[in-house]
């Protein structure tokens, strides 16, 4: 009798490591929600290289999920290949955090990319956030139709 239990137990229990293993290793749930939310590539005034204007220069990214994540190691570059790589960084559950282009202190919620030039091209660009391994977690992409910045 016991055999019978375990044989009939088994196919419920490959289904549900079936069900749990596709459940994460989706894109969303492998993130932990984290998208890019905003990006302000104009930054206003002049564009005169200062470390004010670089700083107002940004992207913001995300966590729409239920708990902290690592982006230790990931990557935000813009379409010429520009990369900021995060260094040992969390994410907090329901946290914003900006990218600013210029110099400053990292903050939890702000971090800086230490250049001296502007990254996000005003006319067109596309800011895409990776994993570590070179995995897509998300992008935003604008066009001069936009006016500074973008909801993405």
């Amino acid at each position: 009798m016991r055999t019978v239990r375990i044989r009939a137990a088994l196919p419920a229990l490959a289904g549900a490591a079936l069900l749990t293993g596709t459940l994460l290793t989706t894109p969303a749930q492998a993130a932990g929600g984290v998208r890019i939310h905003h990006v302000w590539f104009d930054s206003p005034g002049t564009d005169n290289r200062s470390n004010a204007s670089l700083n107002a220069e940004w992207v913001q990214i995300r966590n729409t999920g239920g708990s902290a994540v690592s982006l230790k190691g990931w990557v935000l570059k813009d379409a010429s290949n520009h990369r900021y790589v995060f260094r040992d960084v969390t994410i907090g559950a329901g946290k914003y955090m900006k990218i600013h282009t210029g110099r400053g202190a990292d903050t939890a919620s702000d971090k800086y990319q230490g250049r001296s030039a502007y990254v996000w091209n005003n006319d067109r660009d596309t800011a895409t956030l990776t994993k570590a391994n070179g995995a897509r977690i998300a992008s935003c992409s604008w066009t001069t139709r936009d006016p500074s910045d973008k909801y993405c």
